[in-house]
């Protein structure tokens, strides 16, 4: 896709300071996580919030004016876009390293899901915000005569949380009960009652499941395009411009350490109200490079985990007529924040299923994934490992074993996305503005989530930065308290 350059207007910082590329030890730190082992509580550092060195920036390049930067054109930098862009009348630009739907994005399935979410948690409320708001944008979709499946891959699929064990029984009548009480729809279902549904699926005779009707499903790529193409109707206002193939360098500061922008490759983009990182796996070890001197900002622990997604296009040897999930995979979740012990664990493979609104299969990755959920701390290593391929494919198998007949032609017809989801030790994301300084924001850390959470996220980001009330609470994400 084609830069769209700005129209530019005049620096208000005729003098700006810049903080120039340099790797820390912190960032250090961050990059060889993946062979060591440490407890969540070392990232609670107490950071030196002091100003860098001023530094000319680079006169030679081009520079251009806005109200608000974005670093990143995941999801969630989009959407954050989309909401300023719809919400007020400020100006956005967005940067990226790449392109639009690269990243962990690209890789997801795209549940919009409230089966596998605990009532009482602190991403409850941000889920239930999040789920209301797609909501909402399916149906002005639909109101403009619009399909919502042919714009977004929308679909109102319900949602089949299973499992196999008595143990496992009693989890999701609990949570059956649990979001009743929440005021959604829910249903346990027995074996038989499964089957009736679920002809596919096979559990045995102790199984059964948790059926939230409501719950949806998109696809990502669409979704993205969809955002996008809206964010673009803003170009012939001056107000939004986009930047791709284009990695930040550096924070721009003013002469009162204040951080006013960003310094790419290619140009200087000046941010007169805000700067959010919202780059996904990549915002920790961001934050420190854009940095001159270690330890002036939080060290944000956001760790790449690294997920397959599996895509059998066109498969009709397959009916599915809902999104299915193990519950099992929140169990290792669950078991998995907070501390992390050994980033070179083995793989977690846990069954998700769905079909999406091309026909395809999707067999993969991520809490809001498909047919087998895998994911492993590598660091940015993005190679095919064929076993974690065909464990994804054996689990699912044991599910549904009409597809054990078909191990030849699955491994033939199959496409293979790899991404790195952004995991935070303590199972949260980071939302909010960074302290010591007020005009830098972070927007990451939602590990397979990303999709789900992605209009709640920008909401509250946009009510950050035009001051507007608040319609969740974003303690529970905040850099103050958690990392330092």
């Amino acid at each position: 896709m084609a830069m769209m350059e700005p129209i530019a207007r005049p620096s208000p910082n005729p003098n700006p300071s810049i903080l120039f590329l340099r790797a820390s030890s912190s960032v250090r730190r961050i990059s060889s996580v993946a062979a060591s082992r440490f407890p969540f509580d070392r990232w609670r550092s107490r950071p030196r919030f002091r100003a860098a060195p001023p530094r000319s920036a680079d006169a030679s390049l081009p520079k251009s004016e806005h109200d608000v930067v974005v670093v990143g054109a995941g999801i969630i930098g989009l959407t954050i876009a989309r909401q300023i862009l719809v919400a007020s009348d400020l100006s956005v630009a967005v940067v990226d390293a790449a392109v639009p739907c690269s990243g962990a994005t690209g890789a997801g399935q795209g549940y919009i899901w409230m089966a596998n979410k605990t009532l009482g948690s602190e991403t409850w409320e941000l889920a239930a915000r999040s789920k209301q708001l797609w909501e909402k944008l399916s149906e002005s979709i639909r109101d403009q005569g619009k399909d919502p499946a042919q714009v977004l891959g929308w679909k109102k699929t319900g949602s089949l949380l299973v499992g196999r064990t008595q143990e496992e029984m009693h989890m999701l009548k609990k949570r059956v009960k649990q979001l009743n009480e929440s005021g959604l729809r829910a249903e346990y279902l027995s074996t038989s009652s499964l089957q009736l549904k679920e002809p596919a699926l096979k559990i045995g005779k102790e199984g059964g499941a948790a059926f939230v009707p409501d719950d949806c499903q998109l696809d990502a790529s669409q979704t993205v395009a969809f955002i996008e193409e809206g964010n673009k109707q803003f170009l012939s206002h001056g107000r939004y411009a986009e930047f791709y193939n284009d990695p930040a360098l550096s924070l721009v500061s003013s002469a009162s350490a204040q951080i006013v922008g960003i310094q790419t490759s290619k140009r200087n983009l000046y941010a007169k109200r805000a700067v959010v990182i919202a780059a996904g796996t990549w915002s920790g070890t961001l934050m420190q490079n854009l940095l001159v001197q270690p330890n002036i900002l939080p060290n944000i622990p956001v760790m790449p985990r690294k997920g397959y997604l599996i895509v059998l296009e066109n498969f009709n040897k397959l009916h599915l007529n809902h999104g299915v999930m193990e519950v099992g995979y929140m169990n290792h979740h669950r078991s998995t924040s907070g501390a992390v012990e050994n980033y070179q664990s083995l793989p977690s493979i846990s069954m998700t299923a769905t079909l999406d609104v091309k026909g395809n299969l999707l067999l993969g990755n991520s809490r809001n994934s498909a047919f087998g959920s895998s994911r492993q701390f590598v660091g940015f290593n993005r190679e095919l490992d064929e076993s974690i391929v065909q464990q994804i494919l054996d689990r699912a198998g044991q599910f549904f074993p009409a597809l054990n007949a078909l191990s030849l032609d699955i491994k033939i017809g199959k496409r293979i996305r790899i991404g790195h989801r952004p995991y935070m030790p303590d199972g949260k994301p980071v939302i909010g503005p960074v302290p010591g300084f007020p005009n830098l924001f972070l927007a990451a850390g939602h590990e397979g989530s990303g999709l789900s959470l992605a209009l709640g996220t920008a909401e509250m980001v946009t009510n950050m930065i035009t001051g507007d009330s608040r319609t969740i609470d974003h303690k529970p994400y905040s850099v103050e308290g958690r990392f330092c």
